[in-house]
């Protein structure tokens, strides 16, 4: 099943198998000017074309199709809007395996609706943001990251990288070896406010470490600054 509702604003498509959940969501959504696309299923979710919907609210405990089905086919298939992750699992392991796949945020049920909204309107803002972003590209070494193109390049190799990471990797590269503090990252890319506590930060920094260091145990690009944040290190 399949229904829309006529609203001003981006569009977002919620997939919840839960009727009522989906509805409340759904009328929250729309009060914040945002027109809403619902989906009961993940097989429901995969007709929509990727054009029709600017961000996606994704339940991972779906009949069928589950949620992480669903997240690993829409990325195969070069989908590259933003998709936030609701889950009523706490396992570490999930998160990390719906982080790898290509989502950009996770929620654990139960949850806050204005920390919801808090994160749908950061997803979006930095969306619009990376459309806008003129060109640039930086270099470290063998690591080439070119803004405007969203491409990043180890050596020759293009990196296989979520749309969090390579705004994480290209904050850290535009700080010229400085280090960048876990708040300033969850501010400037998550549109967190100031005093959350998360390990975001540390979950996709561990992601980055694993595709572009030859050891993330001891890595040479992406230092770790002790009791403040991140930095990228020039020297070999």
């Amino acid at each position: 099943m399949i229904t829309a509702t006529p609203s001003l604003g981006f569009r977002i498509l919620v997939v919840e198998d839960n009727v009522d959940l989906a509805l409340g969501l759904g009328n929250n959504l729309e009060i914040e000017g945002y027109e809403v696309l619902t989906a009961h299923s993940g097989e429901a979710a995969l007709e929509f074309k990727e054009d029709s919907f600017d961000l996606v609210i994704l339940d991972l405990m779906l009949p069928g199709l589950s949620g992480i089905q669903t997240l690993r086919r829409w990325r195969g298939c070069g989908v590259t809007v933003p998709i936030l992750v609701l889950t009523a699992r706490g396992e570490e392991s999930d998160k990390v395996e719906a982080l790898r796949l290509g989502a950009d945020d996770y929620l654990t049920k139960p949850f806050g609706l204005l920390e919801l909204l808090a994160r749908v309107e950061a997803l979006l803002r930095r969306c619009s943001l990376n459309q806008e972003t003129t060109q640039s590209t930086l270099r470290l070494r063998d690591l080439e990251v070119r803004s405007s193109e969203r491409i990043a390049l180890l050596g020759s190799v293009p990196l296989e990288l979520t749309p969090k990471e390579f705004d994480l990797l290209f904050a850290l590269l535009s700080a010229r070896g400085a280090a960048v503090s876990r708040g300033d990252l969850l501010r400037r890319i998550w549109g967190y406010r100031d005093g959350t506590q998360t390990r975001t930060v540390d979950t996709h920094i561990a992601e980055l470490r694993r595709k572009i260091e030859v050891d993330p145990g001891r890595p040479k690009y992406i230092r770790t600054v002790r009791k403040m944040g991140y930095r990228m290190e020039a020297a070999e």
